[in-house]
């Protein structure tokens, strides 16, 4: 089950995890420039991840996205990956097509499993997870002492991805 892949994953970061070559992923359309890498935590219960800025073909600006390497129960109410395109480059699929792109990065981890999660009222990034392939499944209640619920929110939409 998906959820028990994330609950029991034991958290600990792997003593011989690398980071790969990952300076600039790109699908024709649009680039993934990486900006930094930041290795786990096993005290914040933080996982291994790259951060991007997602351009245009042009190498403008469009946004950002992030991929979180591995398992834990945060990371299932959180999500292996984040992004936030900029106003002027939403309805272009950016998101999504960024999204596949980190796919292909976590299988290199041995990933063949990941989450994006968002709130239920979240109506284009609902779209982009079912864009990208994504399968809901479950809106979940965020547990009492998670962070996201610390800042208000209440629940978040569990979209499973094969990749």
């Amino acid at each position: 089950m998906l959820r028990d892949r994330y609950f029991n994953s034991g958290q600990e970061q792997k003593e011989d995890f690398r980071f790969f070559d990952a300076q600039v992923l790109t699908d024709g359309e649009i680039l993934l420039m990486l900006d930094k890498t930041v290795p786990g935590s096993p005290a914040e219960k933080w996982l291994p991840s790259y951060h991007f800025t997602i351009c245009d073909r042009a190498g403008h600006r469009a946004g950002q996205c992030d991929l979180r390497i591995g398992y834990s129960e945060g990371v299932y109410y959180g999500g292996n990956i984040g992004y936030r395109v900029e106003e002027p480059y939403r309805g272009n699929h950016y998101a999504g097509k960024a999204c596949r792109l980190l796919f292909h990065l976590a299988r290199r981890h041995g990933m063949d499993r990941l989450v994006i999660t968002c709130n239920p009222d979240n109506f284009p990034s609902r779209k982009t997870c079912e864009y990208a392939g994504g399968i809901l499944r479950e809106i979940a209640d965020l547990p009492e002492d998670n962070d996201m619920r610390r800042d208000g929110e209440t629940r978040k939409c569990i979209y499973e991805f094969a990749i």
